[in-house]
Order: C-alpha cells, then sequence, then structure tokens
C-alpha cells in the first residue's frame, strides 16, 4: 500500500488533525504528536476527499460513528493502531452521503421486490424482458406490477408498449404498467380482475378513467385518469405480505445505499396508510436501517385532517425518535382541499388555516405538495396568515415541486424563513412543459441559481419512486445541465448551479428540512460519517456521464452498509 501524492493543504496544519477544538477548550498547548488520542475505528486513506468551503482533502478518520480527523494520508495514518481498519482509495473521490429530500421511500419499499422495474432501462425490448423474466417465477394469473419511475421518452423507441406486447411477454399473468400519474396499461382481462369494467360495477371509479382507443375504436388496454383516480386504481392491485413488504423495504434502502444515498426525507402522499409504516419500524427496532429516514405524516382522511393528526402525534411530538428514526411533521398532504387542487374553496382555506395554526402551537414541521407557481397563492396566503400570528420561521415548513416558482414566490418562502424542495420531474417532463409553456418560460424552470442567490433554503432529491427513478446522479446532472431525458435543453446556463454548489443542496441543504445541516451532510471533524466512495469523479467527469455515478462504499454513521467492486468484502450486514 502506498500513499499518493499529497494534495493541496487545508488552512489548518495537516500536522494537527485530531480533534483540536476539544484542546483549545482545556487550554492545552502541545505539539500535536504528543497528544495521545484514541485511534480511530476506521481510515480512509490516498482519496479525493470533497470538502465544503475548504480544499480537497486526502484522507479522514472515523471513531464512534462520527468523522474524528480529516487530512493528507500520512496524517491520518499515523493515528492509527493495528486494531484500526485501513481502506485505501485509490485516487477515489468521496462526498458526502447523500441525502433525498423528498422521496417517498416507505412506500417504495413496501412492492419493491413484488415489482419489475423499468428505471434506467434504455430500450423498450429490455423492459418487455424483465416483465418476461419475472413472470417465469412469478405464481400463474398473478399480477405483474411496473407502478412508475420510467417514461417512453427512455427508450430508444420512443415509445410505450403495447397491450399485446405484454401479453406475449407475460401470456399467463395479469400486467400493470403505470407512467407517472397519468396513465396506465393493463392486460385484457386486468379490467375484469380489478372490477373496473362495466360488468363489474364499480361505476365510480370507471367514470373518472378513460379508455384509450385506437383509430377503429378498438379499446388499446391504456387507460387515463388524474393523480386521484390512477392512485386509486393502484390500491385495487392485491397488496404485498407482511414478509414482502419487509424485504422490500430492505432492498430498496439498500438500492439507494448503491447510489450513495445515506438519508431520505419521505413526505407520505397516495397509496400509503398508518398500517404501512409497521414495516419500518420493524427494520428499525431489528437495528436494519441502513439509511436515514426522516418521515411526515400526510392526512389520513377527508375532513378529519385535525382530528387525525392531534390523535396520531399525542405521543408522537416533532422530532421524535433517534438519528436513524424520526418523525419530522406533517405533510405532503396537509389538507385533502389543498392536495392537488389548483382552486380550493374559502372552506378548504380555513381548514388548512385551521390545522396549520395547531401544527405552529405544536412546533411541528409541515411540507406541501404544490405544481404550479400561478395558483400558490392559494396556499402561501393561508401560510403568510398563520405567520403573522405565530412565526414559523423556526419551524423549518417547505413546499416540494413547484418547478416554475417565481421571483415574487421565492420571496415569500424566503421571508417566512421557509425552504424549497426541488426534484427532477422535468428531466421526465420538461418537453411537455415546453410544449405548453414555450421556451421562455422553460429557461427559468426550476430557477435553482436564483433561489442560491436569495439564500433560500433549497433541497435535492427525486420525487421517486412513481414519477421519477430514484437515482440522485440523474437528479443532479439534471441540474447542472438542465436537460431532459431525449438531450432537450431547458433551463439557461444563468440558472445552473456549479457542481459544488448542486452538491450541496442534495447534501447540507437537504439536512436543513430535519434541523440537521450541523450533525450530517458535510466531510467534516464532528459530523456523522455518512459519506460515499464514487465510481467516477464527481468534480472532473463530464456532465452528461454523471448520471451513470454509483457508489462503490457507502458508509452511514461509520457503518460500510453498501460496497461493491474492490470493496465488496467491507460490507457489514446489519446486526
Amino acid at each position: 500500500m502506498h500513499d499518493a501524492a499529497p494534495v493541496r493543504r487545508g488552512p489548518v496544519s495537516h500536522a494537527c488533525v485530531v480533534a483540536v477544538v476539544l484542546f483549545a477548550l482545556v487550554g492545552i498547548d502541545t505539539a500535536c504528536a504528543q497528544i495521545q488520542a484514541p485511534a480511530p475505528d476506521t481510515i480512509l486513506i490516498n482519496g479525493k476527499l470533497v470538502v465544503y468551503d475548504g480544499v480537497l482533502e486526502q484522507a479522514l478518520a472515523v471513531r464512534n460513528g462520527r468523522i474524528a480527523a480529516i487530512g493528507d494520508s500520512p496524517s491520518i495514518r499515523a493515528l492509527a493502531d493495528p486494531s484500526t481498519r485501513v481502506i485505501d482509495l485509490g485516487g477515489r473521490t468521496v462526498i458526502p452521503g447523500l441525502i433525498d429530500s423528498h422521496i417517498h421511500a416507505i412506500r417504495a419499499g413496501l412492492s419493491y421486490t413484488t415489482e419489475v422495474h423499468w428505471s434506467g432501462v434504455r430500450t423498450l425490448k429490455e423492459a418487455l424482458e424483465r416483465i418476461r423474466a419475472a413472470a417465469k417465477t412469478a405464481p400463474r394469473g398473478s399480477w405483474l406490477v411496473v407502478a412508475g419511475g420510467w417514461t417512453d421518452r427512455q427508450f430508444r423507441e420512443d415509445r410505450r408498449p403495447t397491450q399485446a406486447e405484454i401479453v406475449a411477454a407475460a401470456p399467463d399473468h395479469h400486467v400493470y404498467v403505470q407512467v407517472l400519474y397519468s396513465n396506465v396499461l393493463l392486460d385484457p382481462g386486468g379490467a375484469d380482475a380489478l372490477a373496473i369494467s362495466d360488468k363489474a360495477g364499480n361505476s365510480g371509479l370507471a367514470a373518472r378513467l378513460t379508455i384509450e382507443r385506437d383509430k377503429d375504436g378498438k379499446a388499446t388496454g391504456w387507460l387515463a385518469g388524474d393523480n386521484r383516480a390512477i392512485s386509486d386504481l393502484f390500491n385495487l392491485l392485491p397488496r404485498p405480505t407482511f414478509a414482502q413488504k419487509l424485504e422490500g423495504t430492505r432492498a430498496f434502502f439498500r438500492a439507494l445505499n448503491a447510489m450513495g444515498v445515506t438519508g431520505v426525507s419521505d413526505p407520505g402522499g397516495y397509496n400509503i396508510e398508518i398500517p404501512d409504516y409497521l414495516p419500518l419500524f420493524q427494520v428499525w427496532r431489528e437495528h436494519g436501517l441502513t439509511l436515514r429516514v426522516r418521515y411526515s405524516l400526510s392526512a389520513p382522511r377527508r375532513d378529519r385532517e385535525l382530528e387525525d393528526f392531534r390523535e396520531l402525534t399525542q405521543m408522537l411530538p416533532m422530532g421524535f425518535g433517534d438519528d436513524w428514526l424520526r418523525f419530522n411533521g406533517i405533510g405532503e398532504n396537509v389538507t385533502w382541499g389543498h392536495y392537488n387542487n389548483d382552486n380550493p374553496s374559502d372552506a378548504q382555506k380555513e381548514q388548512l388555516y385551521a390545522v396549520l395554526r395547531w401544527a405552529a402551537s405544536r412546533g411541528m414541521t409541515a411540507t406541501f405538495h404544490w405544481h404550479n407557481d400561478r395558483p400558490v397563492h392559494h396556499l402561501i396566503d393561508v401560510l403568510a396568515r398563520v405567520n403573522a400570528e405565530t412565526s414559523i420561521a423556526k419551524l423549518r415548513w417547505s413546499i416540494a415541486h413547484l418547478n416554475d416558482a417565481s421571483p415574487e414566490t421565492l420571496k415569500r418562502l424566503k421571508t417566512m424563513g421557509m425552504g424549497w424542495l426541488v426534484q427532477n420531474a422535468f428531466y421526465f417532463r420538461g418537453e411537455a412543459f415546453l410544449g405548453q409553456r414555450g421556451a421562455d418560460a422553460a429557461r427559468l424552470v426550476p430557477p435553482l441559481a436564483s433561489a442560491l442567490r436569495l439564500k433560500l433554503p433549497v433541497g435535492g432529491g427525486t420525487d421517486a419512486h412513481r414519477v421519477m427513478g430514484p437515482n440522485p446522479f440523474v437528479s443532479l446532472q439534471w441540474m447542472l445541465d438542465g436537460k431532459t431525458i431525449s438531450g432537450v435543453a431547458m433551463r439557461a446556463p444563468e440558472e445552473l448551479p456549479t457542481r459544488i454548489e448542486a452538491l450541496r443542496l442534495y447534501t447540507q441543504g437537504s439536512a436543513w428540512f430535519s434541523f440537521e445541516e450541523n450533525a450530517r451532510g458535510a466531510l467534516a471533524v464532528g459530523q456523522l460519517a455518512d459519506l460515499a466512495v464514487l465510481s467516477r469523479d464527481y468534480l472532473s467527469v463530464p456532465i452528461e456521464q454523471i448520471g451513470g455515478t454509483v457508489s462503490l462504499l457507502t458508509m452511514v454513521g461509520g457503518r460500510i452498509v453498501y460496497a461493491d467492486g474492490p470493496y465488496a468484502a467491507l460490507e457489514e450486514k446489519p446486526r
């Protein structure tokens, strides 16, 4: 093993890489060579460490789950004793662990191992092959489900599958293929099996779905509907067993680890009910979590929002939990009247006001799902009314999505001390926005650089796994070049962040929303040892290759929760 040539040194002498602050506090002025500190549990040497507000470093030491020292390789090696695990990075780049600030990770985990995944697949032929492969092991007559996370634009064929193609791939199974929250393809017997056909008598849902027909008037198998209709349709599918939900939760979290994700903030949303949190809680009780989960509660019942929140949080105060699992307030569906409703009534606004007034009195964080800037005043006016009575700045409320946020909206959020959660929705749907609103509007969506200039707190994320794949590097690439999956450039250069700015949004920026920007999100002494060793150099690889980056080693709290390639043998299984 050898040390790489030293990189530029930081402002503090690398000889003083041990806990300088501790010795300053007790007034000791001693040469660092004389300091006797406990040896680190693990050291990582010969790397390229991304240190914010500083220069690149070579190595770090981990002790008791936190970063104990950062410096050059010789200095860090000098801290080790025979019991210290030494990991040679071989010049690879190390970044803080990525934190997805808005991902439906809990819901995705429930069915992850019972679904067919098309995220990242580049040909329709391969996508259909995945259905064919799943059919070989699934019981005859069971459902094969593609729940989302894909778009036809990702396929070289540039089209959706046909009903005939899914029947050919799985002739003895029912097949459900969902695109975003807008369309679903079913096999010929699927509608009857889900009891939504005319003869099944489910007229309520059937009336909210549109049957796509070809030029001859024959049904194609594709159905269209709004968010709620598609979500209600999904709810008719058979539910996984509890054992499958446990398996899926573990598997999805490990898949996120493989992409360098060490933390998620989950906003609840459609298709998840209170009992659906039980698999997550069991994995946590068994010390099986491999990433940090911060979760919000969405309103379970329409017109019972305040009653339900009061009941559910009597013994669930804001911030309840530990470093692995923690309750982080309410949302994204705070009240049903403001959820995917651009024109709420006065009564619905009063309902939201009552819930938020209660939440503010409880010191509770809230996050809100909203898509379009034009009607967002309906939401922000209610927030401002609450803020006029009780300052919400210390509560770190946020709005998710809002891709076309105007300068005025961003300023209103900043004035109230709120934040903005940004995801790469337009990586899939950019062309649709371009066609509806034109190139001038598209140049400003989302206005990332404007928000940064305003010093508005911003968190990065994906909104996976129905409307987007969960890959954070795809999201980072989209932040940096503003291009859709088809390669269409939308965002103007003046709204493109730098690589470090984008990375900070996905780490420190996301940590802000759970009050943890000083505990995680950076490679800094004293912070939690959450990090990822990358397969590619994020700082120098061409932007169009960033999306293909993976983690070779992911560490959470000093534990190696995922490892591959040269580090595969280092992965530590949950206790």
